[in-house]
């Protein structure tokens, strides 16, 4: 099944897998399992004494889950700790803390670059021509299309709009401005479609949205992170991107290419079928 790449796919692994675990394995589990935030900060052999259990326990739990060392697993908990910090600064601080590299705009640019090159040679494997297809199609043909997509997943949504809108379909920018999120979503239908985006630790008025949709009958296109989302149960399509992440902070450049990608073939769709004019009214520069 290869290595989880989440912290909570982790911890799901660890509770089916416990009672399989030796003795001293299941030691280091409870104190992964109760103790995550002290994982993500203390060194090997810090958390080896607390755990009682030699360094090299640690190195074979993480094989047995298939990670190729600790620290691979290790950042899990330091990237699930990074999320839930309430500012940019204390990510910054967090970050400087389990790096011994001196930092500069140059690295991060470097480091970003890198990472974004490689998430996007990936995603043409990732999702097949039959998945993208019927995203265009469940677009096309749809009474109405419905945007959510919050925190850092607004800019998604955002542009979605921006550009369907310029297609002459129909659209809704669900954002809760006002505080009218519950407005704004309760006239979805059967024959409307949503797209929904969000990455862990996933906005629940998104999740909330969806389910609502989902119950209405209404098609559901997810632009999320993993398989095990809960978009993911709810959707028709489901787009599962793995984002740059350099430094605790993710990239939306594979989320925004996806989006590009899905909203030219519906405007070349569009205009073959007659059902739209002049492609040059589509601002897509602007």
């Amino acid at each position: 099944m290869g290595a989880p790449t989440s912290l909570d796919q982790l911890q799901q692994a660890i509770s089916r897998n416990y009672d399989d675990l030796s003795k001293r394995l299941q030691q280091v589990a409870r104190f992964l399992l109760e103790h995550p935030n002290t994982v993500a900060l203390e060194t090997v052999a810090s958390l080896a004494e607390q755990c009682d259990v030699p360094p090299s326990t640690l190195v074979r739990f993480a094989a047995a889950f298939e990670y190729n060392g600790f620290s691979e697993m290790q950042n899990l908990f330091r990237q699930a700790l990074v999320e839930q910090t309430s500012s940019y600064s204390e990510r910054v601080k967090l970050s400087k803390s389990t790096l011994s590299t001196t930092i500069d705009a140059s690295h991060i640019l470097e480091e970003f670059s890198s990472s974004n090159a490689f998430s996007m040679n990936h995603m043409n494997h990732h999702f097949s021509q039959e998945m993208l297809n019927k995203a265009v199609d469940l677009l096309e043909n749809a009474h109405n299309i419905y945007l959510i997509g919050l925190r850092r997943a607004f800019p998604i949504s955002s542009y979605f709009a921006y550009s369907l809108r310029h297609l002459n379909k129909t659209t809704h920018l669900i954002d809760g401005g006002g505080g009218m999120l519950i407005e704004q979503a309760s006239n979805i239908r059967e024959g409307d479609v949503v797209i929904a985006t969000a990455f862990s630790p996933y906005a629940k008025e998104t999740v909330n949205v969806s389910e609502y949709a989902f119950k209405t009958g209404a098609q559901i296109i997810a632009i999320t992170d993993s398989k095990i989302s809960p978009l993911a149960a709810l959707s028709n399509v489901c787009f599962d991107i793995k984002e740059a992440e350099v430094l605790g902070f993710r990239s939306l450049t594979s989320s925004m290419t996806l989006a590009q990608t899905l909203l030219v073939a519906l405007a070349y769709r569009l205009n073959s079928d007659g059902k739209m004019g002049d492609t040059k009214q589509i601002e897509w520069k602007h």
